[in-house]
């Protein structure tokens, strides 16, 4: 491997080598503030990507942030809290990112994450590892919001957004009339570890539950949005409970609403987006997501995932479920067959993208991308959770491609994942790959560098993909499983000859 490592001084606003100095004398004047954004902006159109300093307070560390190292200040640098506030400007036309800690109320009575896997802990270390690396100052952090219950109403039934979109405090403005025979049909379950669920998965905090769902398809809502309006290039959502298991009128596999699923139809009805494709790279099926769209020609839904002839969770997603009526050929299911032997890796992935998933998207040519971002097929994942093998550098490799769709218009939003340190690691190459972090590959020497990231703190560094993976062939059950799928649209006119692709 290369590595580059380049030192502060070598940008072009700073004037002499002594750095850490410089970097506190910086904040010390509003003059040398405006300098410096008026230099990061130049920079910026050379597509050399600088950090403007800390957008937002550091997250306290916790025992469950899996971060390796912990990049701090310069000992010289003022206190964050004393640095004199920039006047305010336009948001940057850079990556966008939104998180809301309310997110993190979404907990189960009996406290114990270790019976959990979706627990708070994962976008918290998400959030905080973002930081620690640099990257949030390089994007442009949105607030989150509340889905509106007719936001939610545009996929769920009125009864399930009623159900689980509200709580004691916000039903006091509803119809009293029409909550009390929706919530007297409401079935919850007593977990093993004492708390209570909509399903044995899926837990309820009858506090907090419907808020944090509603952030959570809010949120993924309004960075579609601002995305597709041209505010900002692209966006990773960090939210949670996931949505992409949730059907119009069925919560399911940790989910309440489909984030995803709403974001896409309201880009449809308020930004008359005719067509939007959604990826969903979580290593389970997003039945619901392909049940919402399973009749829509305008909505193009490709899925990666372990099948194992239908018995992997959720236990749908066959290839030849393709989609009916208007919608057949707009549903794409790259099922996975055979289990672990072995388990899908970072080969089987590229091979999907190249054989069937970007040809069928550049065809369709999609007005904007929508991620369901799990990483539950990230390496890391014990068996019963995925168990496959991908690695993070190949996730930040796979968002790369899809960037080359829609004029770049890719939002990401977490579904699941729940290894710490995988979700962490595989957040922080997508991030990176959407700022656009990677370097050129260098044939002579055999590999695709590490690049750098120019800050005012810090350095980043990010691995991509040697060589060897990319020209590694996939496994016997992956072709198997590529040629089910690509046989299916080659007779749709989509991928003509697909099945001499591999």
């Amino acid at each position: 491997m290369i590595f580059y490592f380049r030192h502060l001084s070598d940008v072009v606003f700073v004037k002499h080598p002594e750095t850490l100095s410089l970097q506190s004398r910086l904040w010390e004047t509003q003059k040398q503030l405006q300098h410096l954004r008026r230099q990061t902006a130049h920079m910026e159109t050379l597509a050399v990507p600088m950090m403007l300093g800390a957008a937002h307070r550091p997250l306290s560390r916790t025992q469950s942030s899996p971060a390796s190292t912990s990049l701090t200040l310069p000992d010289k640098a003022l206190p964050l809290s004393t640095a004199p506030e920039p006047p305010q400007s336009q948001p940057r036309f850079t990556t966008g990112l939104v998180y809301d800690s309310q997110m993190l109320k979404h907990q189960c009575a009996c406290g114990d994450n270790s019976s959990h896997p979706e627990h708070a802990g994962r976008i918290q270390s998400i959030w905080s590892r973002l930081q620690e690396r640099g990257l949030r100052g390089q994007c442009e952090s949105i607030r989150g919001r509340k889905a509106t219950l007719e936001e939610l109403q545009s996929v769920h039934t009125e009864r399930h957004v009623l159900l689980y979109g509200t709580n004691p405090l916000n039903r006091l403005k509803l119809d009293n009339r029409k909550l009390a025979g929706i919530l007297s049909q409401r079935m919850f379950v007593m977990l093993p570890c004492g708390g209570v669920g909509v399903d044995n998965d899926t837990i309820w905090n009858e506090m907090h539950t419907s808020t944090a769902s509603r952030l959570a398809a809010g949120s993924v809502t309004e960075l579609a949005f601002r995305v597709a309006k041209g505010e900002l290039k692209n966006g990773f959502a960090v939210v949670r409970p996931p949505g992409h298991h949730a059907d119009p009128s069925n919560p399911m596999g940790f989910c309440f609403f489909n984030s995803v699923a709403i974001a896409a139809k309201q880009l449809q009805q308020k930004l008359s987006a005719s067509k939007i494709l959604i990826v969903d790279w979580d290593v389970h099926h997003g039945n619901g997501t392909q049940e919402i769209f399973y009749n829509d020609p305008s909505v193009l839904y490709i899925s990666l995932h372990r099948y194992d002839n239908g018995n992997f969770f959720p236990g749908s997603g066959g290839a030849a479920e393709v989609g009916s009526g208007a919608g057949e050929g707009f549903n794409v299911n790259v099922a996975w067959t055979g289990g672990l032997e072995p388990p899908m890796g970072d080969a089987e992935y590229l091979a999907a993208f190249r054989t069937v998933v970007m040809p069928i998207a550049q065809e369709f040519s999609p007005d904007v991308v929508l991620v369901s971002s799990g990483f539950d097929a990230a390496e890391g994942h014990p068996a019963p959770l995925g168990g496959y093998k991908v690695t993070a550098k190949c996730f930040g490799f796979l968002t790369r491609q899809l960037m080359a769709l829609a004029g770049g218009r890719v939002v990401l939003a977490l579904e699941g994942g729940h290894d710490l340190t995988a979700i962490c690691d595989a957040s922080e190459a997508c991030v990176s790959a959407l700022l656009g972090l990677e370097v050129r590959f260098h044939a002579e020497a055999n590999t695709i560098t590490r690049i750098h990231l120019l800050s005012l703190y810090k350095a980043v560094i990010i691995e991509l993909l040697p060589e060897s993976t990319l020209l590694q062939t996939p496994s016997a059950n992956a072709v198997l499983s590529l040629q089910r799928s690509a046989s299916n649209y080659s007779e749709m006119h989509w991928l003509p000859g697909s099945t001499h692709l591999l």
